[in-house]
């Protein structure tokens, strides 16, 4: 049995404040080296957009320009890491709230899209739009008997009002001048009895 909720919230993050005293500063390194190929920047045209990023004890990550500013279409842009690392981070955080509030997610998937404006010599994003699916897991009290159909609803309603906290959360949502919106679905589906 499955039962499904959807819902949409949105919030600008430029408005986050910390209000909290307890604050630690928490430093990330980045090496990036231009894979220059022994190319130079004699002409616009001429010189390769690729480039690698080392972060001490993880894979380097090779990246390239979005193919309309002359980049390799095959390789991560910093534009698909920026809407990726959004996706990302709210997904950790609302696992981590889930996982605090006892409710039992089994399934998470993202199709995250992000805007762009581009004015001549510069641009912007100017929004991203997270589309969780959420499978979310409720369990009968004793085996052989259905979910106690006021708990499931409640297990839904937590489940979908957690995105709006795991967007307050989120440290890089926290971060950009844009709209992050987030429209979840959230799907209920049925489990076996468990021990709390």
């Amino acid at each position: 049995a499955s039962s499904s909720s959807s819902s949409s919230s949105s919030s600008s993050s430029s408005n986050a404040s910390d209000t909290n005293t307890n604050t630690s500063t928490h430093v990330y390194e980045a090496r990036l080296a231009w894979l220059s190929d022994g190319a130079t920047t004699e002409s616009y045209a001429g010189y390769p957009r690729a480039y690698r990023v080392e972060v001490e004890g993880k894979p380097p990550l090779e990246g390239s320009a979005d193919p309309m500013f002359r980049g390799d279409s095959s390789l991560h842009n910093p534009e698909d890491l920026l809407v990726a690392s959004l996706s990302a981070c709210h997904m950790l955080t609302y696992l981590a709230l889930c996982a605090r509030r006892g409710v039992r997610v089994a399934k998470y998937e993202d199709c995250a899209s992000g805007s762009m404006v581009f004015c001549g010599g510069g641009g912007h994003f100017t929004g991203v739009l997270l589309r969780p699916q959420v499978h979310v897991v409720v369990a009968p009290a004793e085996k052989g008997m259905a979910a106690d159909p006021k708990e499931t609803e409640k297990t839904l309603a937590l489940a979908a009002s957690l995105h709006a906290d795991a967007h307050r959360d989120c440290f890089i949502a926290s971060s950009v001048n844009f709209e992050v919106r987030n429209s979840p679905e959230i799907k209920l589906v049925q489990g076996q009895a468990f021990d709390i």
